[in-house]
Order: C-alpha cells, then structure tokens, then sequence
C-alpha cells in the first residue's frame, strides 16, 4: 500500500522552499513530513496567507508550529467546534440558509422530528415541512416519539441531554479507564427501566487497571449486579475483528467515548533508564494516531450500529490531541450524521470519575481535584452523531501513514532533544517500531 501523499504535489511557494530547504533549521524533514500531508488547494491557501513559523519558540518547534497553523487552517474552513443545538446541525449538514432555519424553529416536536428524518436534499425543505403537518404524532417508548410539543428544537435537545436512548438495544462504552462512566450508565438505564444491556470496555488489562485504580473490583462487581457485561484489552480501532463482537452486527443502539486519546507514544529505554515521552500531542511526529483513531473508530462501527443509532463523544473543543475536526470529519465520512454539539456541564450523564487513562491515574485524577493543562471543562463538549446509511458502498477508509524513519531522524525537539547522534539514532528506531505495529493494527497497551 502506498502512502496517500505519494501524489500530492511538491510545495511550490517561497515559505515551504525556504522553510524546508535552510541548512540553519534542523527539524526540515518533518517541516517537509507537514506539508507533504497537504493538497494543491491548502498549499496555495498556506502560501496566500504569508504564515510562517516562529524559528525562535523555545516550547515548540517550527514543524509543529506549522501542523497546528495549517490545522486551524482547515478548521476555519469547516464547522465549529463550539455548541450547536440541532436546528444549527443540520442546516450546518444541509447548507441551509437562515431564513429555512428560522422556518425550523417554529416547527413543533412532531414536525420537526419528522423533518430531519425524511429531508435527503432531493426535495425542497418546505415540501417535507408542509408534508409533516398531517402526520400523527409517535407514540410509545420508541425513540423518536414526538408528541406535538411546542418549541420542537428545544424539545429535542432533551432527549440528548437527558440520554433517552432506546430502552430494548445495547449500550457501548469504549475506553472508559476505571469504568466509572459505564457504571453511571448502567444506573441511568436500570432507573429508566431500560432492557438493553451496557457493554463496558477497557483499553488495558485487567492487571494494569489493579495497578492503576484501588476500586476496579469493586466497580466490576456493581456493574455485573446491573447486568452489564465488561471487556479487557478492547481496541475499538478494530473490533470488527474482535470475536467478542461476533453476532452483534446491526445490534447497537448507543456508543460512547469519552475524552478519546491515541495514548502517550513512549518507548523503553534500557534497563534502568525508565521511558521516554516529550512529544506534545499536536506534534506531527505523533499526532496522525490521534485522526487514525477516529477515523478507524468510526469505520468500524458501521458494523455494529443500527440505523439510527447514537454515538456520543466527549472531547475538549480545544484538545490538540483528537482534533474537534478529526471527529467530526471522520463521522461524516463513515454516514454517521452531526445531529448536535452540547456542552458537556449539561449532560445528564457528566458525574462521573473521569481518569487520565494513563499512569498518572496511580497518583492523581481529575475527579480528585486534578484538572487537565490548556483545557476548560466550559470548553468540554459532547459531539452528538445518528447512524444514517445511505447503502451506498463506501470507498476504502483512508488513514494517515507514519512518518518514516528518516523523517523520525530529523527531529530533534520533544524526547531527541540534547540527545546524542547515537542516542537519537536508537530512539528513532523504537518509535518506528511502535508505529509501524500501530498503523498495522497491534494492540500496543
């Protein structure tokens, strides 16, 4: 398989030609590794907007500087991170204008439930609207059932705010650390008198979260009272090869993934030494696992959902790691629909034990006082999606390919800093290990 920049055209504007070609700034190949990742149209757009990086920042480097330029970049171009009620999320999918959003607006529960379900783009948005006016109104304990309430966007919001999810399916927590956000779902069904099981996972093993938090015994204990079934070393990059998943196709009808992060790309050193860290999460020596997890995530649960089915997750608008845009944009690529963004405070289901999911949850949590750098929790959001299959046969997922390991050798910022040739040389080499295992799908925990 060849890489999917192996055709991208060269940069041919000034700032790249300079910037990559200085025999002053070290760090050239991964400058170059950055703008091989973009299209004719960025690079003229990169170029158009005279950006060029800081060569003096002490915290970061030129090519990451660049990455998270060209990042925002895009962002600017696309939808934002921020709150959107669902009238905004779909005339944001749609391409409305403000005059059909405030016709929106005005639409009780009935009619607008019945708007977004039937709207394909094929019909002007009036036909469907005046077409939901005769329609009765749902009834029962199905989801959708929209009694003819005034305000129906308002009315909508509810339902993703107060998690009212279809009480006969199956409910899916990936990468929930201590299992304290599976729990809480666990309870909100059984009071709900929901007969749909919750499925919890983890990243890690059993053993690793002993080490990490005290109380897991426990935890699995109540969630097991509450019927809910939990799974170990679950990488939800590929659990359609998962046999743990077998004859759950088409079955699910809520997935949850909070705060998702590729993980801290660290590699041993030799014995004694310990490990080594010191990539910042935007770096684009590591931040490709960040997109390829959303992207493989999403894939993959095209499987499993069932149509309209929803998946939930929650992310900081800001995070570096898992772009707001590397979600949003993975979603749509996999027809699973933005139906809204809700803050994260307001969610019914936001009390719960958030952990780091790495070592440092041995010390400390964000539950326990802990708070997160660079991150708000008013700036937490919860992006809300509805599983929409067209049927249509969909291409070949694309992923972005680690860089090389000559790329790998021309950093020297994060861990390579102040390292010797042969040290450097040595860690390089690990790192490229670790990704090359990644981007072929082993579980690396």
């Amino acid at each position: 398989m060849q890489p999917e920049t192996a055709n991208i055209p060269k940069p041919r504007c000034s700032w790249p030609r300079t910037l990559t070609s200085s025999p002053l700034l070290p760090l050239q190949t991964v400058v170059r590794h950055v703008l091989e990742g973009l299209n004719a149209f960025e690079l003229k757009e990169l170029e158009n907007s005279g950006y060029y990086p800081d060569t003096t920042n002490e915290w970061r480097g030129p090519a990451e500087l660049s990455a998270v330029h060209i990042a925002q970049m895009r962002e600017m171009m696309g939808q934002s991170g921020g709150s959107l009620d669902p009238i905004q999320a779909f005339r944001a999918h749609w391409n409305l204008d403000g005059t059909q959003e405030v016709r929106l607006r005005l639409l009780c529960h009935k009619d607008v439930r019945y708007v977004m379900k039937h709207f394909d783009g094929t019909r002007p948005l009036e036909q469907v609207m005046e077409e939901a006016k005769p329609r009765p109104a749902l009834r029962g304990l199905s989801v959708g059932a929209a009694p003819n309430f005034q305000s129906g966007s308002k009315v909508l919001g509810r339902y993703y705010r107060l998690e009212i999810i279809d009480p006969t399916t199956d409910a899916v927590v990936f990468g929930d650390a201590n299992l304290s956000f599976a729990l809480n779902l666990a309870r909100h069904r059984k009071a709900l008198g929901h007969v749909g099981r919750v499925l919890a996972t983890t990243f890690e093993n059993l053993e690793t979260l002993r080490e990490r938090y005290m109380e897991i015994d426990d935890t699995i204990k109540m969630l097991d009272d509450h019927l809910a079934d939990v799974y170990h070393e679950v990488d939800c990059t590929r659990i359609a090869l998962d046999p743990r998943f077998k004859n759950m196709e088409g079955s699910i009808g809520a997935v949850y993934y909070n705060f998702p992060h590729a993980g801290a790309a660290w590699v041993d050193l030799q014995p004694g030494q310990g490990h080594v860290t010191g990539f910042y999460d935007s770096h684009p020596i590591v931040n490709w696992r960040h997109e390829n997890l959303m992207r493989l995530f999403f894939r993959n649960l095209r499987y499993f959902v069932k149509p309209g089915g929803l998946v939930k997750i929650a992310s900081n608008m800001g995070a570096v790691g898992v772009r707001y845009s590397y979600i949003l944009g993975s979603a749509e690529q996999n027809e699973f629909q933005h139906v809204e963004t809700l803050p994260f405070l307001e969610w019914s289901l936001h009390r719960y034990g958030r952990a780091y999911g790495d070592r440092r949850d041995k010390k400390k949590r964000p539950g326990d006082g802990q708070g997160y750098n660079a991150q708000k929790a008013e700036s937490d959001m919860v992006y809300t999606f509805e599983y929409r299959p067209s049927g249509r046969e969909l291409p070949i997922q694309e992923i972005k390919f680690p860089p090389t390991f000559q790329t790998i050798m021309g950093c020297n910022d994060g861990p390579f800093k102040n390292l010797d040739a042969v040290s450097s040389k040595a860690l390089a080499r690990q790192l490229h290990e670790r990704f090359i295992k990644e981007v072929s799908g082993i579980h690396v925990g």
